[in-house]
């Protein structure tokens, strides 16, 4: 199975489609995001991204806060929509910036959110949550608790899909109304567990892999989860993590791919027997991983299935 940092990537057609601004496509590792004069999105080589910049065939590059700011006549830092990662398939959490929204300077707003917000996935529209919470006394910034549906159009949630938010604000600093719009790939919101390699055969080493942004503290250096923070669940009530130096991991972390990749990796082997009990062919598992640290303040439980080979 492809890992959505890389290989499960749509193309930057298909991901406008979605509904994916073009400033916000992912590209595949190794590839370069650029913006053609005719506004479309592309990703190319480091070497290509700079000839086609030499020959004046691209925008100059923008950022989303410099987008609206541009498009909109709104301070970036008076009106926005920031988006951070979840770790689950059932909530998206962003922050609105807005200042007018921000009457008792000395307490905590709690702002209904009726009439605020337009939000879409793949273009079916879905619930905005009923309320918004300011960050703290007089910031003007409020948290957004997206919860989304286990389906949409009948299918389930998928990586590929795309969630656009639409602030509707009353009054920008001209005193018009103006829309926020921002665009998010699920690929970035939430956790994914997955393995690779001989993962359900007893003895034999596989690849356990988890797409993890929370976890990614440190852009500079590969950061590190504790293998205690996975917890494997199988037939005849064993409960145990992957600590338990039965699964003879070759480190006591999953330990980042690289710099800012959020993705981390350990190899490990299912053992014949653990804590005492037989591991029988045919004999299903579980590997939980519990996020505490998501912005929502939630635990996200993410869960890989197997079945022994």
């Amino acid at each position: 199975m492809g890992f959505p940092v890389n290989a499960e990537v749509d193309s930057p057609r298909k991901q406008m489609e979605k509904g994916i601004l073009p400033q916000d496509v992912i590209c595949k590792t190794g590839l370069e995001l650029v913006i053609r004069i005719n506004g479309n999105a592309a990703c190319v080589k480091p070497e290509t991204a700079e000839k086609m910049e030499k020959i004046g065939v691209l925008l100059p590059a923008i950022k989303f806060t410099d987008l609206v700011k541009e498009l909109k006549s709104v301070p970036a830092s008076d009106k926005e929509i920031t988006t951070v990662p979840a770790s689950s398939m059932s909530i998206v959490n962003f922050y609105i910036t807005d200042q007018d929204l921000n009457t008792a300077h000395n307490g905590v707003e709690v702002i209904s959110t009726q009439g605020l917000f337009e939000i879409t996935i793949n273009g079916i529209s879905i619930n905005a949550p009923e309320k918004m919470i300011e960050t703290g006394p007089n910031t003007g910034e409020f948290y957004v608790k997206l919860e989304l549906p286990e389906t949409i159009d009948g299918k389930p949630l998928s990586q590929q899909d795309i969630v656009v938010i639409k602030y509707l604000d009353e009054s920008d600093s001209s005193g018009d109304k103006r829309i926020l719009t921002k665009s998010v790939p699920l690929t970035k919101t939430f956790a994914k567990v997955e393995s690779s390699g001989g993962g359900s055969r007893i003895g034999h080493e596989f690849t356990l892999r988890i797409y993890e942004p929370d976890a990614n503290r440190d852009s500079k250096d590969e950061d590190k989860i504790p293998l205690s923070s996975f917890e494997y669940r199988g037939d005849g009530g064993i409960r145990t993590t992957l600590a338990n130096p039965k699964f003879d991991a070759n480190s006591a972390f999953l330990i980042e791919t690289g710099p800012n990749t959020n993705v981390f990796e350990v190899q490990i082997k299912i053992p014949r027997q653990l804590d005492g009990k037989t591991i029988h062919i045919g004999d299903a598992y579980e590997i939980r991983y519990v996020d505490t640290s998501t912005p929502s303040g939630t635990n996200e439980k993410i869960i890989l299935k197997g079945r022994i080979g």
